[in-house]
């Protein structure tokens, strides 16, 4: 699904520098659109904002933060649609 709406990661190798970009292939507007949804979600969502907060706190930009977080809102409605149960702020994985 990340592949599709074209927010993965993928890094770009050039010498000795290596540098790391979106992919950008997938689907334009999807993309646009869930960029636009990791503003609210920034807000809303506790755990998409914990990974914007963790990441700027880092130091990375925070376009690259939101993008991450777009990611992570990708993921988790993907798993609450294959799952079919309703969204929980408190879940934790029983993977990891």
């Amino acid at each position: 699904m990340c592949s599709y709406t074209g927010i993965t990661p993928t890094i770009k190798h050039s010498g000795s520098s290596v540098g790391g970009r979106i992919s950008k292939v997938g689907n334009k507007r999807l993309r646009n659109l869930l960029f636009l949804c990791a503003f609210s979600a920034c807000k809303q969502n506790k755990g998409c904002r914990e990974t914007y907060e963790r990441l700027v706190g880092k130091g990375k930009s925070k376009k690259l933060a939101l993008i991450a977080v777009s990611n992570k809102l990708l993921k988790q409605s993907f798993a609450i649609a294959k799952s079919g149960l309703p969204y929980d702020e408190n879940f934790v994985s029983k993977l990891a």
